[in-house]
């Protein structure tokens, strides 16, 4: 029986620097379009990698899109989860024509809603005199979701205008959406979007492939959960969001 692990890439399996422990060796991970690195992974994720990479068949499963998840330096082999789920990559790089076109379908009649919270979020912020600006994400074509990153990395903006404009916005008119904020990342998408409908998927054709399969998720924020769920087992890297809202509570 083979084994899967859908795998969320930023804060777990490697981070930014400033979210790396001290005095530890680091090495890049992932870069910028210039180049530069961006995100780095520690001995002990490393030291995970290779026992993933060599013993499980990994499926990276992440907010990426694929320009991102293009510049994210690890040998993956096998399908990928790109765009909170809204991208299929099979083995050799080609998306997926049947999910692509679910997903476009599902996104055309979320648009509206995008561009409505989108310009909810830009309002408020601009009445607070903040500086973030959320934007419209798209891939392959197709508006996925909207997304605001302070540039001062000021959480506790991003809380406030998830709280007062948000929140409030999905309560009166947004019933079709929900909220994923971690750190300095405050994101609205439709329910439609999610990263365990393509981790089934995933899982189905594997199956249909190889028989019976064991699944394992790993990810590190309390949205990763829906797809990990999915999953026969759960892997939650200590000091994440994930971590301090279940682990942690304990």
């Amino acid at each position: 029986m083979i084994k899967v692990l859908f795998a969320d890439l930023d804060d777990s399996l490697f981070q930014s620097r400033e979210k790396c422990p001290e005095g530890v060796a680091l090495q890049p991970a992932a870069f910028l379009k210039d180049g530069a690195a961006i995100s780095y992974t520690t001995p002990s994720q490393r030291d995970f990698l290779e026992l993933a990479l060599t013993s499980m068949t990994v499926v990276p499963t992440t907010a990426r899109n694929l320009n991102a998840f293009r510049r994210v330096d690890i040998p993956f082999c096998s399908y990928a989860v790109l765009d909170y789920g809204g991208v299929i990559l099979h083995p050799d790089g080609s998306a997926d024509t049947g999910w692509q076109q679910e997903m476009q379908a599902a996104m055309a009649l979320s648009y509206a809603g995008l561009q409505r919270v989108m310009d909810v979020m830009n309002t408020y912020a601009t009445s607070c005199g903040f500086g973030a600006t959320a934007r419209i994400i798209e891939d392959f074509g197709t508006p996925f979701y909207v997304v605001m990153k302070d540039p001062d990395k000021r959480s506790d903006r991003l809380a406030q205008i998830e709280q007062q404009a948000v929140a409030t916005w999905i309560a009166t008119e947004g019933s079709d959406f929900y909220i994923h904020r971690n750190g300095n990342n405050l994101a609205v998408l439709p329910k439609a979007l999610n990263k365990a409908h393509a981790v089934q998927r995933v899982s189905q054709w594997l199956r249909a492939q190889h028989g019976e399969i064991t699944t394992f998720g790993l990810g590190d924020s309390r949205s990763d959960a829906r797809f990990m769920a999915a999953c026969d087992y759960a892997i939650v890297p200590t000091g994440s969001q994930l971590s301090s809202s279940t682990l942690g509570a304990l």
